[in-house]
């Protein structure tokens, strides 16, 4: 088994994936709850029912060929800070990194699929994608779940289909999401206008880390909330849909932005680079925002556009865990903010400045910019 220096070691495959749809749509990603026949749930389970039922499922995920030579660990055998760096790579939940003994995590060496074991539900599983790709996302972890059903019962019920301890995930046990970046919409304010026809139609919008967490860096995951007495397939074709008119009005808006104010993007973005090439100290929440003006720069052209990705790497590597895992040791705030400013300015030094040449081209006008008040 893969150990946890080697699984950090290299970015995800999702991340190096390039810019996606429009730049707008960074990584799918699809989650399916499942739980053991004839075991308490993991919420109402005894001590000695968790470590069982984790000994049942732990083999049978391991020997899934897609899981070969993976990182497969208890959670309690893992410091705090290892956790915490799971978390930020979104191959764990925050809810999952509070547990100890009892539970358990296999990701694949390549990131793409990460299995939580004892979490809210005795198994949680999850493929993530760059782009918009749920469909593929949902198709590669169908093989697995289908796999693991040859060696594991999971509680199910012909009328109300897979049982789970949350009431949303009943059915399908299905959770579909996509991580968009739509710093035109935030500059243009209409994000405000998108987000609401988005929960209009019965999807959920939450921050970097999902539920209950802030959007830093533009940064929106839209997602289904209930799976229930829909198939699959109807689930993540109406996300699928919704996610490509967001992102088509986010690349609307940066056109119209562009042509209408300029300078004023082109201000954003030079005070972006200028801040993240010659700052000592920097904050997280500074830091993801000047990035993502950044990324904005190279999708519009101020810079070259695999400037998407070196932003996507450094999203997660100025994370506090991980700025503590490189250092080897714990670090105050302040270390942190020190550090994470070492890293960008390092990262970027061979990034040049903003080419402005954009500004006196002449573009055709751009199509209007105004969300639906509701999306189909």
């Amino acid at each position: 088994m893969m150990r946890f220096s080697t699984l950090i070691k290299h970015p995800a495959d999702w991340m190096t994936g390039g810019v996606g749809e429009h730049g707008a749509v960074l990584t799918s990603r699809i989650r399916l709850a499942r739980n053991l026949r004839n075991h308490p749930f993991p919420g109402w389970a005894k001590r000695e029912q968790r470590a069982a039922a984790l000994e049942l499922m732990r083999p049978a995920v391991e020997a899934l060929p897609a899981m070969k030579g993976a990182f497969s660990q208890e959670l309690g055998d893992l410091s705090s800070v290892q956790k915490q760096v799971l978390v930020e790579r979104h191959l764990i939940s925050r809810e999952h990194a509070a547990r100890g003994d009892g539970s358990g995590a296999v990701i694949a060496r390549s990131q793409t699929f990460s299995l939580m074991l004892n979490e809210e539900d005795h198994l949680r599983m999850q493929a993530i994608r760059p782009g918009l790709q749920l469909s593929a996302a949902f198709e590669a972890l169908a093989g697995l779940d289908t796999e693991l059903e040859d060696s594991l019962e999971f509680a199910f019920d012909p009328t109300l289909g897979y049982l789970t301890t949350c009431p949303t995930n009943l059915g399908t046990g299905l959770r579909a999401s996509a991580m968009l970046h739509l710093p035109g919409l935030v500059l243009s304010d209409q994000i405000g206008q998108v987000l609401q026809a988005v929960n209009k139609i019965g999807l959920a919008v939450r921050g970097l880390y999902g539920e209950g967490t802030e959007s830093l860096g533009n940064l929106y995951q839209i997602s289904n909330q209930s799976t229930l007495g829909e198939s699959e397939e109807t689930i993540i074709r109406r996300l699928e849909r919704v996610i490509s008119q967001v992102a088509q009005h986010e690349q609307n808006a940066r056109e119209k932005l562009l042509e209408d104010d300029p300078d004023m993007v082109a201000d954003k973005i030079g005070r972006a680079y200028g801040v993240l090439r010659h700052s000592y100290i920097i904050d997280s929440k500074e830091a993801l925002n000047h990035l993502s003006l950044l990324r904005l720069g190279g999708n519009l052209g101020f810079f070259p556009e695999q400037t998407g990705i070196l932003c996507d790497a450094l999203l997660t590597d100025i994370q506090p865990a991980h700025l503590q895992l490189h250092s080897g040791r714990k670090l105050s705030p302040e270390e942190r903010d020190s550090i994470r400013a070492q890293i960008v300015r390092s990262r970027l030094q061979s990034l040049e400045s903003p080419d402005n040449r954009i500004l006196s081209k002449e573009g055709e006008k751009s199509p209007d910019p105004s969300p639906p008040e509701t999306y189909e």
